[in-house]
């Protein structure tokens, strides 16, 4: 099988897996527990706050370990909820993911406001400048990049933007982080990340939290993570997450030149498949990712599963809700409709992926496409 869906999850990194081997074979204490077991377990959390604050470029007090990326978004938008004023307004990109989306609507309802996007489907910046001249929101959340379509969002302009007006910024940076440099995110007030999406193990991910002032837990019943998150910590999943960062930071040279191969797949298939349109085409985006628009077949989903007998793993990059694909809220958002949305498929690389199998990839969707489109 060749994976195309590395922007779902990520197959372990060698160097991931032999960390949390070793971590459960040589940390098997509680980090909370007073005796020499747990204050090594402690050491181990401890040195790895201080590496990844280092790649972030924040302090390690700033850090908390948590179960993910959900969780951790889930936590900045509670902790909104439960300290900003009650008729403050939150601003949040409308290409965020749902685990953004989801808690900010539940917290605040009519006081979030979704702030719109180019139809190439970038932070229309000039509208945050415009709007923040006449009003300023409790919180302004910008993902770094997009999970559907690859695109890089300006979330260093929109920091700075925020950070002239006092305004708190998040930055949900899941699919940055581990694909370009990370160095800089920590200067957001909030970044959250999940291992599973770099190379580390499923279960654990954290929360970049401001340097001054408390945050309000999600998770309560315990003083771990300086109260900011109960329970205890997963110190396997933590060790295994950082070896696997620090192998991508590491190769991070050798992923630029990854782009091309994504380019030139691009090319080939326009050239191959003329109905075909490539989403997001002229801004910057993830070197691993297409979002293409596909030619019309009676639902996406058979492409997918026929893709799947091919020996190739894609996504549509869109939500399930009740077992059936609805139209992406990203593509929605970007300004295309319902039935044009219906024909997206994301194909997601990761550093291991050859360019053989991107042939490999562009031969089946030439066979399928000759199958679902015929008659």
């Amino acid at each position: 099988m060749i994976y195309f869906d590395h922007n779902a999850t990520t197959p372990l990194h060698p160097a991931a897996r032999e960390a949390w081997l070793a971590a459960n074979e040589t940390l098997i204490g509680n980090p909370s527990s007073p005796h020499r077991v747990g204050a090594r377990a402690d050491a181990a959390l401890s040195a790895a706050r201080q590496k990844l604050a280092a790649i972030l470029g924040c302090d390690a007090l700033d850090i908390v370990w948590t179960s993910g990326a959900t969780e951790s978004n889930n936590a900045v938008l509670t902790h909104a909820a439960r300290t900003l004023a009650s008729d403050a307004e939150i601003w949040v990109s409308a290409i965020e993911h749902p685990s953004v989306l989801a808690p900010a609507r539940h917290h605040f309802g009519e006081r979030l406001r979704l702030m719109p996007v180019t139809r190439a489907g970038v932070l229309d910046l000039d509208w945050l400048e415009t709007e923040l001249k006449k009003r300023r929101p409790g919180l302004v959340a910008l993902m770094a990049a997009n999970n559907e379509t690859g695109a890089l969002q300006p979330w260093s302009e929109a920091l700075a933007l925020c950070r002239s007006r006092g305004v708190t910024f998040f930055c949900d940076a899941v699919q940055w982080i581990g694909k370009l440099p990370s160095r800089g995110l920590g200067a957001c007030d909030f970044i959250s990340g999940s291992a599973h999406k770099f190379g580390g193990p499923k279960g654990v991910g954290f929360l970049k939290c401001p340097a001054k002032g408390r945050v309000e837990p999600l998770l309560l019943g315990g003083p771990q993570e300086e109260g900011r998150r109960a329970g205890t910590e997963n110190v396997p999943g933590v060790l295994a997450m950082l070896a696997a960062l620090e192998a991508r930071e590491a190769a991070m040279t050798a992923m630029a030149p990854l782009e091309n191969r994504r380019s030139d797949f691009e090319r080939t298939l326009l050239a191959a498949l003329p109905s075909v349109e490539i989403v997001g085409a002229t801004v910057p985006r993830l070197w691993n990712t297409v979002m293409a628009l596909m030619p019309e077949a009676d639902c996406q989903q058979r492409w997918v599963v026929k893709l799947d007998k091919a020996g190739i793993a894609v996504s549509t990059g869109s939500a399930c809700a009740s077992g059936k694909e609805a139209p992406s809220h990203v593509l929605g958002a970007m300004g295309y409709s319902p039935a044009e949305a219906a024909r997206a498929l994301r194909f997601s690389s990761s550093p291991e992926t050859s360019a053989s199998d991107w042939d490999g990839l562009l031969g089946a969707l030439k066979r399928v496409a000759a199958d679902v489109t015929k008659g």
